[in-house]
């Protein structure tokens, strides 16, 4: 029984530890992400649209459902996490006009990606609870969610596809 007790407390102990060292910084999380929008700006790799809006075509992840749209905007769900993809068509892909309007003293990251072609953007806030504010776009696209920690690295890189398509798809009609 002693044996029994000895083993179950090393065992829990372990899975302690083990899921302590699994858990990130902020700083770690951040770095991380930002290392995922810039890798997916910078690809060669084409993203492929996949669904059909008013003046262009995009690409949204296939767990990801159109709750709403217009001409303009998409909103999309995962759950309870929402999505917000707005589209201005008459500004080009190498536009910086949301990037400027993305400033902010309170932004735990602003890095800008310029290709020559398209003019890219991600931004980090911290929101009033334990989660983040993540705003990245590419000229004119921007897609705003709010995420966690421990999201956030795959949500940079989903979004940055996202905005991608929309100036892939821009360049191609201009």
């Amino acid at each position: 029984m002693k044996n029994l007790i000895v083993t179950l407390s090393v065992t829990a102990l372990a899975i302690i530890l083990l899921a302590g060292c699994g858990f990130k910084s902020e700083e770690e999380a951040v770095a991380d992400a930002k290392e995922a929008a810039e890798a997916v700006f910078y690809s060669d790799t084409p993203v492929e649209t996949n669904y059909e809006m008013e003046s262009n075509s995009i690409y949204i992840p296939d767990r990801l459902e159109v709750e709403s749209k217009d001409e303009s905007n998409l909103i999309l769900v995962d759950g309870k996490q929402t999505y917000i993809v707005f589209y201005n068509e008459f500004e080009p892909a190498s536009s910086e006009l949301n990037y400027e309007a993305a400033q902010s003293d309170q932004a735990l990251v602003l890095d800008s990606y310029s290709d020559g072609d398209k003019f890219g953007y991600m931004r980090i806030l911290p929101d009033d609870g334990e989660g983040y504010e993540l705003q990245i776009g590419i000229g004119g696209a921007k897609i705003t969610t709010y995420t966690q920690k421990s999201r956030i690295k795959n949500d940079a890189s989903e979004l940055m596809n996202i905005a991608k398509s929309i100036a892939i798809e821009q360049e191609s009609i201009e």
